[in-house]
């Protein structure tokens, strides 16, 4: 048909004034041409290596001696991951000493309390790594990973912790909240009208 047809009249036409003028351009080779290394550039003596930085905190972890054991302590939404070295007692949460970390004295006698019953205080160093929760529940996950661990040394003193409640997880949590409620049971005020 041809371009001035009445029917085609509405269309586009697709004919060759669509296309381009010019021929299509070839890739940007020949200019890039010439810009990269085949190896990288030598290091100099003055950058900085690859890696972390050494510092004191690293040099440290490289000179402790190996875990005795591992354990894992949790409480409401506390995860408390326990590592117990022989040691003098000292007690690192986070990289941060007990005291600094647990200001109240009732969540560090809460979380010692496995070493005192079993007479092991002074014998082992315990690391942590303790992510969730708040303070309560992070002291009572604490106290479950020591259990953990101590019984994983000596199976022994499981007798003792057992009795004193201290290898039993507490699975209370807060209860979830439902859609048209405020809260999991709260609701809104009843209106009658």
């Amino acid at each position: 048909m041809p371009a001035g047809d009445p029917a085609r009249r509405g269309r586009a036409s697709h004919s060759t004034g669509d296309a381009p003028q010019e021929p299509a351009r070839s890739p940007d080779a020949p200019q890039a041409q010439g810009l990269r290394r085949a190896a990288p550039s030598p290091r100099s003596p003055a950058a900085p290596a690859l890696g972390y930085p050494r510092g004191p905190i690293q040099d440290r972890r490289l000179l402790m001696t190996a875990p005795l054991t591992q354990a894992t302590g949790r409480r409401k939404r506390a995860v408390a991951r326990v590592r117990l070295r022989p040691g003098s007692g000292q007690v690192t949460v986070n990289g941060r000493q007990a005291e600094d970390y647990f200001p109240s004295q009732s969540h560090r006698m809460a979380f010692m309390a496995p070493l005192r019953v079993t007479n092991t205080a002074e014998m082992y160093d315990i690391d942590v790594n303790m992510h969730g929760g708040g303070a309560n529940g992070q002291a009572g996950a604490l106290r479950l990973g020591i259990s953990r661990a101590l019984v994983a040394l000596d199976p022994e003193m499981r007798e003792v912790l057992k009795q004193e409640g201290f290898l039993t997880r507490d699975d209370r949590k807060k209860e979830s909240k439902k859609y048209g409620l405020k809260k999991a049971r709260k609701a809104p005020q009843y209106s009658k009208r």
